[in-house]
């Protein structure tokens, strides 16, 4: 009975942790002022790099999280705390980087893998201070 418990466990973590990933992608990408779907599929380096960063940036805390959470809802609780912690390290990139959406709009890959790299280090930060 245990491995089933733990199998059942599992598959709840993991089938809304990659719905969480889904919608966050595509939230994120409505927040950004270009269609990072596009871009990549258009070949854009800078487009991929930024949003690679911060799909793992993302990631990183979520698995965090489920290793830490004591239920779905804290789950999903630090979810949603990774992602606002994603949506800050972008804005803080956009106000270090003004003109951040025509770079990589325009594939200027060292914004992009600036703002991958921002992302990614956002993302460990915060996973390694989920704990309890």
């Amino acid at each position: 009975m245990h491995v089933i418990d733990s199998l059942l466990a599992f598959c709840a973590y993991f089938f809304i942790g990659s719905a969480l990933v889904v919608l966050f992608l595509n939230v994120y990408s409505k927040i950004t002022p270009y269609n990072e779907w596009v871009l990549i599929k258009q070949g854009n380096m800078a487009a991929s790099f930024a949003f690679s960063g911060v799909l793992l940036g993302y990631i990183i805390p979520l698995a965090s999280a489920a290793i830490n959470s004591a239920s779905i809802p804290d789950y999903l609780l630090w979810a949603v705390v990774a992602f606002i912690v994603q949506l800050l390290v972008y804005v803080g990139v956009r106000l270090y980087i003004s003109e951040l959406s025509e770079k990589i709009t325009n594939n200027h890959t060292a914004a992009g893998l600036f703002m991958g790299a921002a992302a990614l280090a956002g993302g460990i930060l915060n996973a390694a201070c989920m704990t309890e």
